[in-house]
């Protein structure tokens, strides 16, 4: 059985969880990413894409994803038959990159970014990147360069921060500079390596 040791990182988008995965790694935890996961196999599905969706979401046999998002987020439809074909196979590789994890028999993460929306993994404990929701919009913004009407959209098709951040085993509190953050990650690797060893 997979993710005997597993604990869900997750968050929302632009919380900084990325970041926190980076300083996690950094700090000698182990994390499998989802995200890597589905890009890497959107990338080797880039023939399914075209046929089902079209042949301007394809570029030089490369999947358009910024193209394919904007679909995705306008399209209920789109969404989920891009879903219901992606999720089974990603769901597969994370299952085959944690049990080799579990073999170590000590805790490592798994960065699944709709871990409680999806509720598709039975993992029993999670930490949450927490950023306010104000933050969150204007981080977004800033990265995406997108309206503040696009910006919602994409926050609201996600579960509310702080209802997930309720949920949560652990927070990591991102409101702050990154000098906050990486003592944030600190303290939580600290608390992860007393608890296991």
């Amino acid at each position: 059985m997979a993710f005997l040791y597993a604990i869900a990182l997750t968050g929302s988008i632009a919380t900084g969880k990325s970041t926190v995965a980076s300083l996690l790694a950094l700090n000698g935890m182990r994390v499998i990413d989802a995200d890597t996961i589905s890009h890497e196999i959107l990338e080797a599905n880039s023939a399914w894409v075209k046929e089902n969706f079209g042949e301007e979401f394809v570029k030089n046999g490369k999947v358009d994803r910024p193209t394919l998002g904007k679909l995705i987020f306008s399209d209920t439809e789109a969404k989920k038959k891009l879903e219901n074909f992606l999720h089974p196979l990603i769901r597969q590789e994370i299952e085959a990159r944690a049990t080799k994890q579990d073999s170590f028999k000590f805790p490592y993460l798994i960065d699944i970014p709709l871990f409680f929306e999806s509720q598709a993994y039975d993992i029993k404990e999670s930490v949450v990147v927490y950023t306010p929701r104000e933050l969150q919009l204007e981080r977004f913004m800033k990265r995406n360069g997108f309206s503040q009407e696009e910006s919602l959209k994409r926050i609201a098709s996600q579960m509310p921060i702080d209802e997930k951040k309720e949920r949560a085993t652990w927070v990591i509190d991102n409101s702050k500079n990154l000098k906050h953050l990486q003592q944030e990650v600190e303290n939580f690797v600290t608390t992860i390596k007393e608890k296991y060893l």
